[in-house]
Order: C-alpha cells, then structure tokens, then sequence
C-alpha cells in the first residue's frame, strides 16, 4: 500500500509538472545595441549562439530595459512592476535593497513546484534579509553587488564582493562568465525533470574589462580596449550556446521558454557600441535604453520571428507567469505583460500603451521619458525633447515646438503616471 501511494503521489507530481514550461531568463550587463550579430553591428561581432535564440524564436526591434542602468532593471524585472512604484531608481537603491513588500517571480514559481536558481550578478540588496535564497531562490551562485567584479579575482574579500554559493562566502578560481555558465548548466541538468527556473544574470560586458588572454589574440581591432570586450562577448555568447546545448542534449527545449536581453544600454567607457542609437547607458536617449531583446519556445513561438511591438524588461515576469500556468495573487498588481500573445500575432493593438522611464527621482525634472507609438517625449537637462522614432532613430531633431498637441499630450500622460511614483527608498526616514 505504501508503494502504491508512493507511486500515485509520484504520478500526481508528474502531471502537475506536464504542461509548466521551464523557464531561462539571460540578462547580459551593460552590452551594446550593435554588439549583438542579429541586429545591425559592426563587422567585428559574432554572436551566433545569441543569434541562434532570435533564428530559431523571435528578435524584437523595439525591446527596452526599464532603465539605463542595471539594479533598477533587475528590481522591475523580477517583480513586473515599474520599480520606480517602490522607489528603486538607481544603482545605488541596490543599498537599501529590493523592498520585502514586493513579491518576486522566483517567490510565485517556487510555491508552484519549480526550483528555483540564480548564477551571476544579485545588486538587489546585500543585506542578509534581501539575498537570493530570502526572495524566493533555492539556489545562488555568484556576487551580491554592487556594479561590477573582477573576471579572475574569485576570491573571498568581503560580504559584498565574494562569491557565494547559496549562502555562503567561497574561494572559487577561473573566468567568472564561464563560471556562471557552468552553474547555470549543472542547475538545469540537476532539475531536468522540471519545471525549473534558471535565471541567468551575467555581469559581462560590465567593467572591468578583463578576458583570457588567448581570447583577446582572437581580435584585432586598432582599440585594445575594444578587442578585450570583444572576447568578453565573445564568451557571454559562448555561455548561451552551452546552455541552449544543454537544453537540447536533455530533450528539453520544445517546452523550455528562453528570454534575453540587456539590464540597459552599451556603456560609453568599455567601448560598446549602440549602433545608430544616441548616447550610452546613464541616458534616456534611446542607446541607454533600447536593448537587444530575444524569446525562443519552440512549442510557441514560430522561428524566424521578427517583432516590432514595443515591450519592455519588467514584461519577462508576466511571460514567464504565462508559460509557467502560474495565476497572479489576486493583491498583486503589475504592470508587465505577456509578450507571447504579441508574437504569435494575436493581438490586434499594441502591448503597451506607453512605455516610461525615470531614473532619478520621483518629481525631477531630467531623466525621465515616455514612449507612445512612434512618439517619444523625454526631459533632458530640464528641457523637454520630443522625436519621431519611426522617421529619426537616432533622435537629431526635436519636434516640440513643431508638434506642440503630441507633446502635450505625453506630457500629461507622464504626469498621470508621475502620480502612481514614490521617491526614493534611500531617501525615507
């Protein structure tokens, strides 16, 4: 009788798991618009693992990260909510770390059965209360925070800078982005009876610009400089080919659902490049915002898609629910929104209505933007700007004075969203 009823709650676990799709969410770290080969890049770049997601899933041409710089990206992502809701603007909120009132995609996967793991770059609190294992992970390998970490130097120095695995500080010796690959590939191998959750959050191409010195002899690009961070992608691309490998060997990407994209724009000192975008990471000019952005699930999403629809890095939660089968607490408000209904053209309007940004604060009056359609209003050093994105990508000239209704009109649509805005949390008593 015992091994019957081990047998049926066996059963009954196994069909619970039937039809929950695995989920890889990629985060790259301050990577370039045209550092990626499937979109519009320079004749040095190769990525064809990257390139393999968009080949065999879908590229989107207008994907955003919710900021121009990292901690706040990874706050929105793995809540779904605009992370200026609780008061993360910049990379110094990571500090005051990601506030405990708000739930977590690992929380929700995890209490419906997935495991749950994190291998690379947390910058959401180092604090004991706000680390991985406290907001929903099983497993951690990688730093707490904050911005960057020596590529070699995997040494235990101090509660912020080590590594960890789960909870503990670790002496560990190598190249940190394969390291994070192969505790992503030996999470998913460990878990392959599923469902899990694998999130990938790698710290390269992030300074310092540090890669194997037989990788760098690969390039030969007038710019040392340049010729470093390109081996350091070269290797981040790599690691995504060794993952989707891993994936295929254990006959599990038809229901395994892939997200990529960049926590924000390339930055202007590690010699990214974005392309025709204007400007770099710190900027709501498209190049600090607009990210490559790639899905792959083969049960879902036909090959070869290319998808024009804006949507945005907090929109990878309600994804993730959606191929999960994971319902929304009904207390629990987001702003995230599946993006697969987008690609498999069965919506008839835009998945957003607008886009926002606002990386500084609550009420200021630079740094903020908004994105509606083809319109785009932004306030930079306390002027409003206003572009055309569809005729002027690269944003050279501004139409406020020439089309004073649109500006208005999203000036009182970032006002209304202004409302539902708290200041910082550092900032708070």
């Amino acid at each position: 009788m015992d091994r019957l009823l081990a047998f049926l709650l066996l059963s009954a676990a196994m069909l619970s798991a039937a039809g929950k799709a695995n989920i890889v969410l990629i985060v790259s770290d301050d990577q370039g618009y045209a550092d990626i080969s499937c979109y519009p890049h320079p004749d040095e770049v190769s990525t064809p693992n990257l390139d393999r997601i968009a080949a065999e899933g879908v590229r989107m041409t207008n994907g955003y990260a919710s900021c121009p710089v990292c901690a706040p990206t990874r706050a929105g992502l793995l809540t779904g909510r605009y992370q200026q809701r609780f008061g993360f603007y910049t990379a110094a909120d990571s500090r005051a770390g990601l506030p405990s009132s708000e739930t977590t995609l690992p929380e929700l996967l995890r209490g419906a059965g997935y495991a749950t793991g994190v291998f690379g770059k947390w910058h959401l609190g180092y604090r004991p209360q706000y680390r991985p294992l406290e907001r929903g992970f099983n497993r951690f390998y990688g730093f707490l925070g904050h911005g960057g970490h020596d590529y070699f130097d995997l040494s235990i120095t101090d509660g912020i800078k080590s590594i960890y695995r789960d909870r503990a500080p670790i002496n560990d010796s190598g190249y940190l982005t394969r390291n994070i690959t192969r505790e992503a590939v030996a999470f998913i191998t460990a878990n392959r009876s599923g469902p899990f959750f694998a999130y990938v959050p790698y710290n390269a191409v992030h300074n310092p610009i540090q890669a194997p010195e037989d990788q760098i002899r690969r390039y030969s690009n007038p710019d040392p400089k340049r010729n470093t961070y390109l081996a350091m992608l070269a290797i981040l691309d790599e690691g995504v080919g060794e993952i989707l490998d891993a994936l295929d060997r254990l006959g599990l990407s038809q229901n395994t659902l892939v997200m990529f994209f960049s926590d924000n724009g390339g930055a202007r000192g590690t010699t990214a490049t974005n392309g025709a975008l204007r400007d770099y990471k710190h900027s709501v000019y498209e190049g600090g915002i607009r990210v490559p952005f790639l899905l792959r699930w083969p049960e879902r999403i036909p090959p070869g898609t290319v998808s024009d629809d804006p949507v945005i890095s907090i929109d990878a939660f309600a994804t993730a629910l959606a191929a999960s089968g994971v319902d929304l607490p009904s207390n629990t408000v987001i702003d995230s929104r599946d993006i697969l209904p987008s690609v498999t053209g069965s919506l008839d309007r835009p998945l957003h209505e607008s886009l926002y940004w606002n990386w500084i604060d609550k009420d200021s009056d630079q740094g903020w933007a908004i994105r509606k359609g083809r319109w785009k209003l932004l306030a930079n050093n306390g002027g409003l700007e206003l572009y055309d994105l569809e005729a002027d990508l690269s944003e050279t000239r501004n139409l406020v004075s020439e089309e004073p209704t649109v500006a208005r009109d999203l000036l009182a649509a970032y006002k209304s969203w202004q409302e539902g805005i708290v200041p910082r949390i550092r900032q708070r008593p």
